[in-house]
């Protein structure tokens, strides 16, 4: 059918890594100092950060997993799809700070079980990254009621999924990071989107929500919104014409890299980031800042200070 199109994401190490500081931390005489002390004496290995990562096969998830890993975290990478989750794998040359999950974020039995594995090989979890996803590409009018729960299965339940599982294991250890891979989609209505634009900001509303609850346990829940990024959905999806109009609108004038979406998920679960709660970072290149600019009169601006 023309116009539619159906695709799925689920896309050298410190020797400690920098504390993580949560609101029970504070008042009870413990320095961060102290806290890596605490670390040291215990052995590295024991308590080291562990993350988990959803849609971790490919893309921003992938490239995620590898921002954590080169700082000394253990890495949980979970996909449902097999061969890809394999393939991911064999580029941590580290076994025993990987894990694969070959699991469905969609089913909740599925994240249970994921859950039971990576404490039974971790013992903690301090950081979800939310980045499974799925989306169908078609007119509003030809997407049926099946396309729609497909994709709000994975893009919202999986979120609400996986943080209810995460949240109680974090809590044993003082608290933790979350943070939900939403899309400029979810902040900016656009044309054969209906079912992944309203998932991704139904997603941005579930972060406040979960910001609002579970911040008074340790637990910080941020979001970020990619813009358009050299993703394999973008290569598939993007023709060259389409490449250009978002070159046009994009201030910055270009797609993001999955690298440079890693780095902004890897600040926030970053102790630098322990007062930032519920909120949306946008990692777009101005993007939604830009609104409806004219590409026109900003191409004469750049050449009026050039």
């Amino acid at each position: 059918m023309r116009g539619s199109l159906i695709l799925s994401t689920a896309s050298r190490p410190s020797p400690l890594p920098s504390p993580r500081l949560c609101p029970t931390d504070v008042g009870q005489g413990v320095s961060v100092l102290q806290t890596v002390e605490i670390r040291r004496s215990s052995g590295a290995q024991l308590n080291a950060s562990t993350v988990l990562i959803t849609g971790a096969a490919r893309g921003i998830g992938l490239a995620t997993a590898h921002w954590f890993y080169a700082r000394g975290w253990r890495v949980a990478l979970l996909d449902k799809d097999g061969p890809a989750l394999a393939r991911a794998m064999d580029q941590f040359s580290d076994a025993a700070r990987v894990l694969a999950l070959h699991h469905d974020v969609s089913q909740a039995a599925q994240v249970q079980d994921a859950l039971a594995r990576l404490e039974e090989r971790f013992g903690r979890i301090d950081a979800l990254i939310n980045n499974a996803g799925v989306a169908v590409f078609k007119p509003i009018l030809q997407t049926t009621f099946e396309d729609w729960l497909f994709v709000l299965a994975t893009n919202l339940n999986g979120p609400f999924l996986c943080t209810q599982a995460c949240a109680p294991l974090m809590q044993k250890t003082g608290g933790g990071s979350v943070v939900n891979i939403a899309s400029i989609s979810g902040l900016r209505a656009s044309t054969l989107r209906v079912a992944y634009g309203t998932s991704k900001a139904a997603l941005i509303h579930l972060t406040r929500q979960q910001a609002t609850e579970l911040g008074t346990v340790g637990i910080r829940v941020n979001c970020v919104a990619p813009g358009p990024v050299d993703t394999e959905m973008a290569k598939q999806v993007h023709t060259a014409a389409i490449r250009q109009d978002y070159h046009d609108v994009i201030p910055l004038g270009r797609y993001g890299t999955v690298e440079e979406i890693a780095n902004a998920v890897g600040f926030l679960c970053s102790a630098e980031a322990s007062y930032i709660n519920g909120q949306v970072l946008a990692v777009d290149g101005g993007f939604d800042a830009a609104g409806v600019g004219l590409p026109t009169l900003r191409r004469d601006a750049a050449g009026d200070t050039g």
